[in-house]
Formats: C-alpha cells, sequence, structure tokens
C-alpha cells in the first residue's frame, strides 16, 4: 500500500500538466471593452475547454512555459500584445485577432492564422459611392496594408472612384503625405495601418478633412466625435463567434499554415450626423 501511495505521488509530481490539460488558451491583451466582446462571441459558440490569461493583469507571461506545462491544443491570441507574445511559439497553432500586426507576422510563422483588421473594401467603396467620391485620399504603408490597397483599388476603379494613394515607412511622414492630398481629393479614408495611423496623427487627418471640406472614413467609432464622417466598425461579438469557427476547424485537423487569414465577416457602419450636415451626399451610408 505504501508503494502504491509513493508511486501516484511520483506520478503526480512527473506529469503535473495532466491535469491542467484543455482545448484553448486565450491570450488577452489587456482589461478592454473591446477584447472582452471578442471573447464572450467566442465563448458563445465554443464548447471547447478554455484557459483566460489577461497579460496586463502580470508583470511578465511566460507564453512557452504555459505551453511546455499546460498543453493546450491552440492559442487564441487577443490583440497585438497577446500575438506579440506567441512570436516563440512554433509549434502550437495560433489564431489571432484584432490585431494590426497578424498580417506581417503571418509570412514567417506557418503555425500563424486568423482574422485580419481590415473589412473588405467592397464595404468601404459602398460608401464613397453614397458620398459622390470621385477622388479618394489614403495613405499606408506598403509592407503593412500594400496587399489591401491592391484588393481596394480593384474595387475602387469598378465603382469610378480613384484612390490617390500616398506611401509612408515611417509615422512622421503622415503629415508631409496628407498635404501632398490637400486640393487633390473629395474624400479621406484611414485604413487600419499601424504605420499611417498612430496617436500622434490621428487628429491631423481630421484637420485636414475640415480644412478641405471634405469627409474622412475610418474604421472605429471612437473616431466619429473625433470628426469622421462615417466608420465601419468591426462587430466583435461576430469576430468572437467567427474566431470561435476557426478554431474548431484546427482542432478538427485543419492545418493553419493551409489556411489563409480571413477578413471581417460582419462590420456595422456607424455616422456622425453633424458632419453631414457640412458635406452634401446623395444620402447616408
Amino acid at each position: 500500500m505504501r508503494r502504491l501511495v509513493l508511486l501516484i505521488l511520483a506520478l503526480a509530481t512527473l506529469l503535473p500538466s495532466l491535469a491542467q490539460a484543455y482545448d484553448v488558451l486565450v491570450l488577452q491583451s489587456r482589461r478592454d471593452p473591446a477584447y472582452e466582446e471578442v471573447l464572450r462571441g467566442f465563448r458563445s459558440g465554443s464548447t471547447e475547454s478554455q484557459r483566460v490569461i489577461v497579460m496586463s493583469d502580470y508583470a511578465e507571461v511566460d507564453v512557452i512555459r504555459l505551453v511546455s506545462e499546460d498543453h493546450p491544443r491552440i492559442i487564441l491570441a487577443i490583440g497585438d500584445a497577446a500575438l506579440t507574445a506567441t512570436r516563440a511559439v512554433l509549434q502550437t497553432p495560433v489564431v489571432a485577432v484584432l490585431a494590426l500586426g497578424i498580417h506581417s507576422a503571418q509570412s514567417s510563422r506557418p503555425n500563424l492564422t486568423g482574422i485580419d483588421m481590415f473589412v473588405a473594401p467592397e464595404r468601404y467603396i459602398s460608401i464613397f459611392r453614397k458620398m459622390k467620391t470621385k477622388r479618394c485620399g489614403v495613405i499606408y504603408n506598403p509592407a503593412k496594408s500594400g496587399w489591401y490597397l491592391k484588393q481596394a483599388r480593384h474595387a475602387a476603379a469598378e465603382a469610378g472612384i480613384e484612390l490617390v494613394a500616398r506611401e509612408v515607412s515611417d509615422p512622421r511622414q503622415t503629415m508631409a503625405q496628407l498635404a501632398t492630398l490637400s486640393g487633390t481629393v473629395d474624400a479621406l479614408w484611414m485604413l487600419p495601418d499601424s504605420t499611417a495611423v498612430t496617436r500622434e496623427t490621428t487628429e491631423a487627418y481630421f484637420r485636414f478633412g475640415q480644412q478641405e471640406a471634405i469627409p474622412v472614413v475610418s474604421f472605429a467609432a471612437g473616431y466619429l466625435k473625433l470628426g469622421a464622417a462615417a466608420v465601419l466598425e468591426i462587430d466583435r461579438s461576430a469576430l468572437g463567434r467567427q474566431a470561435g469557427a476557426m478554431v474548431s476547424a484546427l482542432l478538427d485537423g485543419s492545418d493553419p499554415d493551409s489556411r489563409p487569414l480571413e477578413l471581417p465577416k460582419s462590420a456595422v457602419t456607424k455616422t456622425n450626423s453633424s458632419v453631414f450636415k457640412q458635406v452634401e451626399f446623395t444620402s447616408t451610408p
């Protein structure tokens, strides 16, 4: 009997991870309403066992140790900090959402897939058509959103809209590139490009819109109070459910390397009524 007890204790010491094993390790960058909404959406359609780590609650999160000890079958990374924390994870599949860096990171990480921050360009082009836009200015970093701009150009051309694009490789170039658009465009499009749009440059877009008396269209509802005429905001609850479907597919044996990044399937158009009073549109989007 004593030998049996010792054997059980030894196994518990050597194999602690067996009791902790679960399907999905959820890494949430910080406590943020947007991230919480994505997580609720994910959980609403998920039956897999989960462990949630809010990274901002800790001085440091050793993801490699978590993976080696807990053996999750997949990681859901919500936000850029969570995505960055998984960069050394090479075997466990990673699904990333609400992360601006996912597109550039995927090229060197075959175990990474997820849902990009860019809504299908046709949705934006529909808004610009209703605004009677002929020439739309857009600032972008080719390394981060060049692939998207290529799709957007095609959609715009079919709608008879010319995209007047300006390239930047550093946020400090944004102000100068905005100035080159003066008098040449009748709308401005802000992309979720972390080089072209930063905390330091955001207000410059709306000052430009006011000075030129043209509408600015963006990607997050928070920009409406700064002066955006319209935004196309990702439905975060639906985004969570979409991520849940990707996770389920991977757990069923799908190869992350064979799954291209998806675009958000659901987004909501919101408008700023006071801006619409100052600019003539055929109708509100």
